[in-house]
């Protein structure tokens, strides 16, 4: 597998399979590439060129002790898309990873790409704050104490709403809860925890203007760790044109619970 190496010298390890027209998947927090197995593997197989690296600070990239802010870690997307020389790509984000989504089209003013997805994302912001319903400061406090006190504790109970075990729509086999369970443990406690001011307190409403190709928003109507209305809704209503798709009663976790589901809409989307 490819290493490719960041303006701040970090290597980042990325997964590149199959050829054809560049996919980009960017993966969530705690969790590295593989999370994307379901959907790599479908686009792949389609007859696409599927790329998923694994963000600075998880996985089997390298761990810096700082640059987990969404202006390095935008950039950390576009040395991906330059040293492997990719054009008219598209690019996808689940959760935390719409935020580098969003960031880079703002940012590096979406070179390169083509298309843009936006999955259980967090973009456009999760705070709640005066003028905008988002998530309360002290939930993404307390993740922060429970990730401090007993990071695999926590990370185990996480899991269980993130893919909505015990719900009609979610839930994923015990073999999946601990397969997601030792990607994230594989992260720097840094990374883990800094990473929740990130994708929890960066405003990017003024991000959602630079989305100038056309963009799916997918979203579960019962995503207790993204709140719809807060995220994909409103993405949905700040970018132009985009297309919104709602997975009724569904959790976060649906590259998990609706694998299939959401490889096929990827697919659509793409050859849209």
């Amino acid at each position: 597998m490819p290493i490719v190496t960041t303006t701040d010298g970090v290597d980042l390890y990325v997964r590149d399979w199959g050829q054809g027209r560049p996919v980009v998947l960017i993966h969530g927090w705690p969790l590295n590439a593989d999370s994307w197995e379901h959907q790599a593997l479908g686009l792949a197989e389609a007859g696409f060129r599927v790329i998923s690296y694994d963000r600075r600070g998880f996985g089997r990239s390298g761990q810096p002790w700082g640059g987990y802010d969404y202006d390095t870690m935008s950039d950390d997307l576009a040395a991906v898309i330059s040293t492997l020389g990719l054009s008219d790509a598209a690019i996808a984000g689940f959760s935390m990873g719409g935020g580098e989504v969003a960031r880079y089209m703002s940012r590096h003013e979406g070179k390169g790409v083509a298309q843009a997805a936006l999955i259980s994302s967090i973009a456009p912001y999760m705070l709640q704050t005066d003028d905008h319903d988002g998530v309360p400061e002290d939930v993404f406090a307390g993740m922060k104490e429970g990730l401090r006190k007993d990071r695999a504790a926590f990370l185990q109970d996480f899991f269980k709403d993130f893919y909505g075990q015990g719900t009609g729509a979610g839930g994923v086999s015990e073999a999946v809860l601990h397969w997601t369970w030792s990607m994230a443990m594989m992260a720097s406690p840094k990374a883990t925890l800094d990473c929740v001011d990130a994708f929890g307190k960066t405003d990017l409403r003024d991000d959602m203007g630079a989305f100038d190709v056309p963009t799916l928003v997918i979203h579960g109507t019962d995503d207790q760790t993204v709140p719809i209305d807060s995220a994909g809704r409103a993405a949905a209503k700040a970018v132009k044109g985009a297309t919104l798709k709602e997975y009724a009663g569904a959790p976060h976790g649906l590259t998990a619970t609706e694998p299939d589901r959401v490889t096929q809409d990827l697919l659509d989307f793409l050859r849209g």
